[in-house]
Protein backbone atom coordinates (compact mmCIF):
# COMPACT_ATOMS: atom_id res chain seq x y z
CA UNK A 1 0.00 0.00 0.00
CA UNK A 2 2.73 2.10 0.81
CA UNK A 3 4.40 2.06 -2.44
CA UNK A 4 1.40 2.34 -4.31
CA UNK A 5 0.57 5.70 -2.62
CA UNK A 6 4.19 7.01 -3.25
CA UNK A 7 3.58 6.00 -6.52
CA UNK A 8 0.42 8.15 -7.20
CA UNK A 9 1.47 11.70 -5.37
CA UNK A 10 3.69 13.78 -6.43
CA UNK A 11 6.97 14.17 -5.14
CA UNK A 12 9.56 17.06 -4.20
CA UNK A 13 12.23 15.34 -4.47
CA UNK A 14 15.50 17.28 -5.92
CA UNK A 15 16.46 13.65 -7.30
CA UNK A 16 15.23 12.09 -10.56
CA UNK A 17 11.67 10.19 -10.15
CA UNK A 18 11.82 6.42 -10.32
CA UNK A 19 11.19 4.86 -13.39
CA UNK A 20 7.34 4.09 -13.56
CA UNK A 21 6.43 6.70 -10.65
CA UNK A 22 3.50 8.85 -11.27
CA UNK A 23 3.30 12.87 -10.80
CA UNK A 24 6.03 14.35 -10.52
CA UNK A 25 7.57 17.94 -9.70
CA UNK A 26 11.14 16.96 -9.25
CA UNK A 27 13.69 16.62 -12.76
CA UNK A 28 13.06 19.68 -14.94
CA UNK A 29 11.64 22.62 -13.82
CA UNK A 30 12.56 21.51 -10.06
CA UNK A 31 15.80 20.74 -10.91
CA UNK A 32 16.40 24.19 -12.15
CA UNK A 33 15.17 25.47 -8.94
CA UNK A 34 17.10 23.19 -6.78
CA UNK A 35 20.32 23.12 -8.68
CA UNK A 36 20.64 19.26 -6.93
CA UNK A 37 22.20 17.14 -9.49
CA UNK A 38 23.38 19.41 -11.80
CA UNK A 39 27.22 19.64 -12.87
CA UNK A 40 29.17 22.98 -13.42
CA UNK A 41 29.53 21.96 -17.30
CA UNK A 42 25.57 21.99 -17.26
CA UNK A 43 24.96 25.16 -15.46
CA UNK A 44 27.57 26.84 -17.89
CA UNK A 45 25.58 25.51 -20.82
CA UNK A 46 22.03 26.81 -19.35
CA UNK A 47 23.92 30.01 -18.87
CA UNK A 48 25.70 30.27 -22.08
CA UNK A 49 22.03 28.59 -24.37
CA UNK A 50 20.24 31.77 -22.29
CA UNK A 51 23.19 34.21 -22.88
CA UNK A 52 22.89 33.19 -27.16
CA UNK A 53 18.82 33.94 -27.03
CA UNK A 54 19.40 36.81 -25.84
CA UNK A 55 22.48 37.78 -27.76
CA UNK A 56 21.08 36.49 -31.06
CA UNK A 57 17.81 38.74 -30.73
CA UNK A 58 19.48 41.99 -29.96
CA UNK A 59 21.94 41.23 -32.70
CA UNK A 60 18.97 40.03 -35.38
CA UNK A 61 17.06 43.05 -34.12
CA UNK A 62 19.61 45.65 -34.66
CA UNK A 63 21.03 44.10 -38.01
CA UNK A 64 17.47 43.31 -39.69
CA UNK A 65 16.46 46.84 -37.99
CA UNK A 66 13.47 46.18 -36.77
CA UNK A 67 11.73 49.12 -35.40
CA UNK A 68 10.74 49.02 -31.68
CA UNK A 69 6.62 49.43 -32.16
CA UNK A 70 7.20 45.86 -33.74
CA UNK A 71 9.56 44.18 -31.78
CA UNK A 72 11.57 45.37 -29.25
CA UNK A 73 15.81 44.86 -28.30
CA UNK A 74 16.16 43.32 -24.96
CA UNK A 75 18.40 45.98 -24.28
CA UNK A 76 15.79 48.18 -24.57
CA UNK A 77 13.32 45.88 -22.86
CA UNK A 78 15.82 46.48 -20.29
CA UNK A 79 16.23 50.24 -20.10
CA UNK A 80 11.94 50.29 -20.33
CA UNK A 81 11.87 48.19 -17.31
CA UNK A 82 14.27 50.61 -15.63
CA UNK A 83 13.69 54.18 -16.65
CA UNK A 84 10.12 53.59 -16.45
CA UNK A 85 10.43 51.49 -12.91
CA UNK A 86 8.58 54.87 -11.19
CA UNK A 87 5.38 54.68 -12.92
CA UNK A 88 5.24 50.28 -12.93
CA UNK A 89 6.05 49.72 -9.67
CA UNK A 90 2.57 51.37 -7.95
CA UNK A 91 0.86 48.98 -10.49
CA UNK A 92 2.90 46.30 -8.99
CA UNK A 93 1.82 46.51 -5.92
CA UNK A 94 -1.54 46.93 -6.45
CA UNK A 95 -1.20 43.17 -8.34
CA UNK A 96 0.04 41.19 -5.87
CA UNK A 97 -2.37 42.93 -2.91
CA UNK A 98 -5.46 41.78 -5.34
CA UNK A 99 -3.44 38.53 -5.89
CA UNK A 100 -2.54 37.91 -2.36
CA UNK A 101 -5.80 38.61 -0.73
CA UNK A 102 -8.08 37.17 -3.27
CA UNK A 103 -5.77 33.94 -3.31
CA UNK A 104 -5.86 33.93 0.46
CA UNK A 105 -9.76 34.21 0.70
CA UNK A 106 -9.95 31.44 -2.50
CA UNK A 107 -7.84 29.02 -0.93
CA UNK A 108 -8.96 29.58 2.74
CA UNK A 109 -12.13 28.39 1.44
CA UNK A 110 -11.49 25.94 -0.94
CA UNK A 111 -9.09 23.87 1.75
CA UNK A 112 -12.40 24.00 4.24
CA UNK A 113 -14.62 22.71 1.35
CA UNK A 114 -12.21 19.71 0.60
CA UNK A 115 -12.03 18.68 4.26
CA UNK A 116 -15.87 19.04 4.30
CA UNK A 117 -16.52 16.96 1.42
CA UNK A 118 -14.13 14.42 2.07
CA UNK A 119 -15.96 13.85 5.69
CA UNK A 120 -19.34 14.36 4.17
CA UNK A 121 -20.41 12.47 1.52
CA UNK A 122 -23.99 13.92 0.83
CA UNK A 123 -21.96 17.16 1.15
CA UNK A 124 -20.29 16.30 -1.93
CA UNK A 125 -22.54 15.41 -4.33
CA UNK A 126 -24.11 18.97 -3.18
CA UNK A 127 -20.97 21.12 -3.21
CA UNK A 128 -19.25 18.64 -6.67
CA UNK A 129 -22.05 20.56 -9.84
CA UNK A 130 -20.74 24.24 -8.73
CA UNK A 131 -17.29 23.50 -8.27
CA UNK A 132 -17.41 22.35 -12.03
CA UNK A 133 -19.53 24.89 -13.00
CA UNK A 134 -16.63 27.86 -11.15
CA UNK A 135 -13.92 25.17 -13.18
CA UNK A 136 -15.60 26.10 -16.39
CA UNK A 137 -16.61 29.16 -16.37
CA UNK A 138 -14.01 31.64 -17.12
CA UNK A 139 -13.80 34.17 -14.17
CA UNK A 140 -13.57 37.29 -16.28
CA UNK A 141 -16.64 36.78 -17.99
CA UNK A 142 -17.74 38.11 -14.60
CA UNK A 143 -15.79 41.09 -13.95
CA UNK A 144 -18.02 43.39 -15.98
CA UNK A 145 -20.85 42.43 -13.82
CA UNK A 146 -18.74 42.37 -10.33
CA UNK A 147 -18.12 46.08 -11.50
CA UNK A 148 -21.53 47.11 -11.84
CA UNK A 149 -21.87 45.32 -8.70
CA UNK A 150 -18.72 46.44 -6.07
CA UNK A 151 -17.32 49.08 -8.86
CA UNK A 152 -13.88 50.19 -10.40
CA UNK A 153 -11.89 49.28 -6.87
CA UNK A 154 -10.12 45.86 -6.18
CA UNK A 155 -12.85 43.99 -4.95
CA UNK A 156 -14.06 43.01 -8.02
CA UNK A 157 -11.01 41.34 -9.40
CA UNK A 158 -10.19 39.75 -5.80
CA UNK A 159 -13.63 38.46 -6.11
CA UNK A 160 -12.60 37.08 -9.43
CA UNK A 161 -9.60 35.67 -8.17
CA UNK A 162 -10.75 33.73 -5.54
CA UNK A 163 -13.02 32.01 -7.36
CA UNK A 164 -10.97 31.25 -10.38
CA UNK A 165 -8.08 29.74 -7.38
CA UNK A 166 -10.49 28.52 -5.25
CA UNK A 167 -11.60 25.41 -7.03
CA UNK A 168 -8.35 24.44 -8.08
CA UNK A 169 -7.22 24.27 -4.46
CA UNK A 170 -10.12 22.16 -3.39
CA UNK A 171 -9.64 19.40 -6.19
CA UNK A 172 -6.14 18.79 -5.09
CA UNK A 173 -6.97 19.50 -1.85
CA UNK A 174 -9.71 16.19 -1.99
CA UNK A 175 -7.94 14.43 -4.34
CA UNK A 176 -5.40 14.56 -1.27
CA UNK A 177 -7.30 13.63 1.51
CA UNK A 178 -8.83 10.88 -0.53
CA UNK A 179 -5.44 8.98 -1.16
CA UNK A 180 -4.85 8.31 3.03
CA UNK A 181 -3.53 4.75 3.51
CA UNK A 182 -6.33 3.48 4.77
CA UNK A 183 -4.18 1.04 7.22
CA UNK A 184 -2.97 4.15 9.12
CA UNK A 185 -6.58 5.59 9.55
CA UNK A 186 -8.29 1.94 11.08
CA UNK A 187 -4.55 1.59 13.19
CA UNK A 188 -5.41 5.22 14.61
CA UNK A 189 -8.90 4.15 15.25
CA UNK A 190 -8.09 1.13 16.84
CA UNK A 191 -6.38 3.39 19.59
CA UNK A 192 -8.84 5.59 19.77
CA UNK A 193 -8.29 8.54 17.84
CA UNK A 194 -11.32 11.14 16.90
CA UNK A 195 -12.36 11.97 14.08
CA UNK A 196 -10.79 15.64 14.17
CA UNK A 197 -7.31 14.14 15.35
CA UNK A 198 -7.47 11.57 12.19
CA UNK A 199 -7.36 14.54 9.93
CA UNK A 200 -5.21 16.53 11.73
CA UNK A 201 -2.95 14.29 12.89
CA UNK A 202 -3.08 11.51 9.39
CA UNK A 203 -4.83 12.89 6.59
CA UNK A 204 -3.71 16.35 6.38
CA UNK A 205 0.27 15.52 6.17
CA UNK A 206 -0.23 12.55 4.08
CA UNK A 207 -2.07 15.15 1.67
CA UNK A 208 0.48 17.51 1.99
CA UNK A 209 1.84 16.84 -1.05
CA UNK A 210 -1.48 17.13 -3.05
CA UNK A 211 -2.28 20.16 -0.92
CA UNK A 212 0.82 22.55 -2.31
CA UNK A 213 0.18 21.30 -5.83
CA UNK A 214 -3.45 22.77 -5.69
CA UNK A 215 -1.85 26.10 -3.84
CA UNK A 216 0.42 26.49 -6.48
CA UNK A 217 -1.81 25.64 -9.62
CA UNK A 218 -4.77 28.26 -8.01
CA UNK A 219 -1.76 31.07 -7.46
CA UNK A 220 -0.86 30.61 -10.87
CA UNK A 221 -4.75 31.01 -12.20
CA UNK A 222 -4.95 33.67 -9.52
CA UNK A 223 -2.83 36.17 -11.14
CA UNK A 224 -3.74 35.10 -14.75
CA UNK A 225 -6.87 36.25 -13.34
CA UNK A 226 -5.73 39.33 -11.82
CA UNK A 227 -3.86 40.99 -15.03
CA UNK A 228 -7.16 39.71 -17.27
CA UNK A 229 -9.61 41.36 -14.95
CA UNK A 230 -7.51 44.32 -14.68
CA UNK A 231 -7.16 44.17 -18.44
CA UNK A 232 -11.33 43.97 -18.60
CA UNK A 233 -11.88 46.99 -16.37
CA UNK A 234 -9.62 49.04 -13.70
CA UNK A 235 -7.86 52.06 -13.89
CA UNK A 236 -4.72 50.07 -12.03
CA UNK A 237 -2.29 47.11 -11.76
CA UNK A 238 -0.19 45.58 -14.64
CA UNK A 239 -2.83 44.55 -16.41
CA UNK A 240 -4.04 48.18 -16.83
CA UNK A 241 -0.41 49.43 -17.60
CA UNK A 242 -0.71 46.83 -20.60
CA UNK A 243 -3.37 48.28 -21.82
CA UNK A 244 -1.47 51.61 -21.67
CA UNK A 245 1.57 50.60 -23.63
CA UNK A 246 -0.08 49.25 -25.68
CA UNK A 247 -2.66 51.54 -26.60
CA UNK A 248 0.24 54.16 -26.98
CA UNK A 249 2.56 51.47 -28.93
CA UNK A 250 4.80 51.67 -26.35
CA UNK A 251 6.19 48.00 -27.27
CA UNK A 252 9.42 48.70 -24.71
CA UNK A 253 7.76 49.07 -21.67
CA UNK A 254 5.17 46.55 -22.50
CA UNK A 255 7.42 43.90 -22.74
CA UNK A 256 9.10 45.12 -19.32
CA UNK A 257 5.49 44.22 -18.00
CA UNK A 258 5.32 41.19 -19.09
CA UNK A 259 8.99 40.17 -17.75
CA UNK A 260 7.47 41.47 -14.41
CA UNK A 261 4.46 38.78 -14.52
CA UNK A 262 6.85 36.12 -16.19
CA UNK A 263 9.56 37.39 -12.75
CA UNK A 264 6.30 37.21 -10.30
CA UNK A 265 5.00 33.44 -12.03
CA UNK A 266 8.32 32.16 -11.82
CA UNK A 267 8.68 32.90 -7.94
CA UNK A 268 5.51 31.67 -7.35
CA UNK A 269 6.84 28.26 -8.42
CA UNK A 270 10.17 28.31 -6.45
CA UNK A 271 8.33 29.68 -3.43
CA UNK A 272 5.89 26.61 -3.59
CA UNK A 273 8.73 24.08 -4.77
CA UNK A 274 10.50 25.57 -1.36
CA UNK A 275 7.54 24.90 0.51
CA UNK A 276 6.70 21.16 -0.77
CA UNK A 277 10.92 20.41 -0.07
CA UNK A 278 10.25 21.56 3.64
CA UNK A 279 6.65 20.17 4.23
CA UNK A 280 6.06 17.30 1.85
CA UNK A 281 9.28 15.26 0.92
CA UNK A 282 8.78 12.41 2.90
CA UNK A 283 7.11 11.07 0.05
CA UNK A 284 10.50 10.49 -1.98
Amino acid sequence: MDSQLRDQIPTFSAKPAAAGGGVSLSGGLSSLVSGGGRSAFETFVIVLVAVIIIGGAELLLTVFAVPQYILPRPSQIGTALITEWGFIWPHLLITLYELLVGFAIGASIGFVLAAVITQFPFAEKIVTPYILLLVTTPMLALVPLLILRFGFGSEPRIIAVALASGPMVMINSATGFRRVDLAKIALARSFGASTLQIFTKIRIPMAMPMIIVGLMVGSIFGLLTTVGAEMVGGAEGLGNRLNYYSSMIRMPQFFAVITLLAIIGISIYVFFFWVGKKWASWEA
